[in-house]
């Protein structure tokens, strides 16, 4: 096109991709080839919290979870269903899944046998990277030092079988949404990606002479928010700091081998409920923060929906998004230039900033001996930048268009009508389970358990899960079965919460003032306020429930905490047994009307029906109003972003529940 040394023929675009998956495997099948056909380059699949956390459809944990937030796969057939029609030799799929990565790669690959595919054509990505789940999603099933070795078994097996795949996903996409601080996502998920390369080194499945092929694979899903130019120069940072990492403490001599491989999903917990249609400019913006820097460009991208604060996008949201990065790509002339950003003096002093805080916190998490060994004190750190950034946008300090400031609006026509978001059918809960029983009853059980014992046995024996969890895969076990087995030979795990801190008021009148109020109404009540905030299901979006605890602290309540994933009856012992004045639930997965419906009916079989109930998620209004006639006494949705206005309602709350028992 030019003989410029600025100019060239235009570079081919990365991997459009949109993140999808509800209701059911045929569902979610359909939505993916209508996005095929729509030019879409990629699948990005969505899998539901059961899924995600290694539970079948029956389980009481996956009540109200199934086909929410993503799809339901529990065996073989589903992953049949899911991708019919869809040559896999000829598809780039991204799984966003990680404690049981190795699952449902070992379904991919099954499929990809029944179809007949050559295993070495296969090319995609699992998100595979258990110590972001401890510190900000919570999709975790195993002890850090199992999990490290189920990460360590996919890498090995896969530079063998299938080497166009990328077996680790190092992911700082969610230490973002929980607060960190672009030095803090660097180091943590370098950290990471550290502990990971020395866990494949150690393990002796890959001869020293291939070790470079493993750097290679390795790749990394990454956050961009809208603080345009700091997202940018952290894209820069990440791709600098891996390539000295790489060369200096691995040895990699390749360039091409340690070149910063990255997918993108931009911010989805940054967009707004108020006034949702200005989300369009903020994905925008985000996008390109990943594609503008040519030295720096993300593979692949995936673009959430302008309406995904509200709810599930529809088709039409998701190809909406879609638009968004072919105009990029196509029409604009971006992929045609050398980087714009060379030689700026604004971006190099900004890059080196960034590296030197990312290369402290590196030093400080190898002095504590690895990011598994310093999860305790990575996951309060993002709580306490967290609080920081919530503090930023109730003061006023960090403004958020349509929700701190310029909050008078327009009604919008792209949000009315009840065909405003996808919904998912009520009645498919119990369709999926009823498709469970079908697929257990119809296979041979007797190869079942043989499969499962031979899991078992690789599991307690050291040799790699990936063979066994294939022939598993193959024999029909469901995904329930699969991490049972492993449970029962690594055990379960609990993440820290984080929440240990308390804030400083640092003379807030508005803090000073609910604190007065707490100290008056406990002193009414006869003993301190106390709070008991619950997550129910599988809903591992701690951040909202961390901040709701770490200010109830700071305004002086006795707060009861204990992180994600507890069941209905477990909320219900715990607010008997500490006797608590209120019960806080924090749901953002969807499933709020049936895991609020089952704690409201427990309390009321216990005797508990004066402890006033509040609820928090991403609620719609209708869901308001049912919640509430169930006898929920408040329901805060994201625009109530001023935590301390809503300590203040609590004890307002808790005051008027022991009114009416006097």
């Amino acid at each position: 096109m030019s003989d410029k040394p600025f100019q060239h023929a235009k570079d081919a675009p990365w991997i459009f991709r949109t993140y999808a998956g509800h209701s059911t495997a045929a569902k979610s099948n359909a939505l993916y080839r209508s996005n095929l056909a729509k030019g879409q380059t990629g699948l990005s699949v969505a899998f539901d919290l059961p899924t995600q956390t290694g539970y079948d459809a029956d389980h009481i944990l996956a009540r109200g979870e199934v086909g929410k937030v993503g799809v339901p796969v529990g065996h073989l057939g589903d992953m049949r269903t899911l991708f019919e029609g869809i040559p896999l030799e000829r598809m780039n799929t991204s799984m966003t899944i990680n404690a049981p990565a190795a699952w449902l790669l070992s379904l991919y690959v099954a499929l990809a046998d029944e179809q007949g595919a050559d295993r070495k054509l296969l090319q995609g990505t699992t998100q595979n990277d258990l110590i972001k789940e401890y510190l900000s999603r919570g999709t975790y099933i195993f002890p850090p030092e199992p999990s490290l070795r189920l990460i360590g078994d996919m890498i090995a097996w896969c530079y063998r079988e299938v080497p166009k795949w990328n077996p680790m996903n190092v992911c700082s996409y969610h230490l973002q949404e929980a607060g960190a601080t672009p030095e803090q996502e660097l180091a943590f998920a370098l950290a990471t990606a550290i502990s990971v390369l020395d866990t494949v080194r150690a393990g002796g499945q890959v001869p020293d002479e291939d070790f470079e092929v493993v750097c290679s694979r390795i790749s990394f899903f990454v956050n961009a928010g809208v603080r345009f130019v700091t997202e940018l120069c952290k894209m820069r940072s990440f791709t600098q700091l891996w390539d000295e990492i790489l060369r200096d403490r691995y040895g990699v001599q390749d360039p091409k081998a340690r070149r910063f491989r990255y997918g993108v999903q931009v911010n989805s917990l940054g967009l707004t409920e108020p006034q949702p249609e200005n989300n369009v400019y903020r994905i925008l913006l985000e996008a390109m923060a990943v594609t503008l820097s040519k030295d720096a460009r993300c593979r692949a991208l995936q673009l959430p929906a302008w309406n995904e604060a509200l709810g599930l996008p529809r088709p039409w949201d998701q190809q909406w998004s879609l638009r968004m990065q072919q105009v990029l790509a196509y029409e604009t002339d971006l992929l045609e230039y050398e980087d714009l950003f060379a030689g700026s003096h604004v971006v190099e002093a900004k890059v080196a900033e960034q590296k030197a805080g990312a290369l402290e916190e590196l030093a400080r998490i190898d002095a504590m001996g690895g990011s598994a060994a310093a999860i305790g004190y990575m996951k309060a750190a993002l709580v306490a930048s967290n609080a920081e950034r919530v503090r930023a946008v109730e003061t006023g300090e960090q403004v958020v268009v349509g929700v701190n400031r310029w909050t008078d609006s327009e009604a919008s026509p792209l949000s009315a009508g009840e065909s405003a978001i996808e919904t998912v059918d009520p009645k498919l809960e119990a369709d999926v389970v009823a498709a469970l029983k079908a697929w257990r009853a119809q296979r041979d059980n007797a190869a079942v358990e043989t499969a499962l014992t031979e899991l078992k046995t690789c599991a307690a024996d050291g040799r790699n899960i990936m063979p066994a969890s294939i022939a598993a895969a193959k024999a029909g076990v469901t995904t329930g079965e699969w991490s049972f087995a492993l449970r029962e030979v690594f055990g379960e795990y609990r993440g820290p919460t984080g929440v240990s801190l308390i804030v400083s008021s640092d003379g807030d009148e508005d803090l000073e003032s609910v604190r007065r109020e707490v100290e008056r109404v406990s002193q009414a009540l006869g003993r301190q306020l106390t709070y008991l905030i619950g997550k129910p299901g599988l809903d591992g979006h701690s951040n909202g429930a961390e901040q709701i605890a770490t200010r109830a602290r700071a305004v002086g309540m006795e707060v009861l905490y204990d992180g994600i994933r507890s069941t209905p009856d477990e909320i219900v012992r715990r607010a008997r047994e500490s006797r608590a004045h209120v019960v806080g639930l924090s749901i953002l997965s969807g499933s709020h009307l049936d895991l609020v419906q089952e704690v409201v009916r427990l309390m009321r079989a216990e005797g508990l029906h004066d402890i006033p109930v509040v609820v928090g998620g991403i609620i719609p209004p209708e869901d308001s109003l049912i919640l509430k006639q169930m006898g929920v006494a408040r329901v805060y949705t994201p625009k109530d972003f001023k935590l301390t206005e809503i300590m203040a309602d609590v004890v307002k709350v808790v005051e008027a529940a022991a009114l009416a028992e006097a």
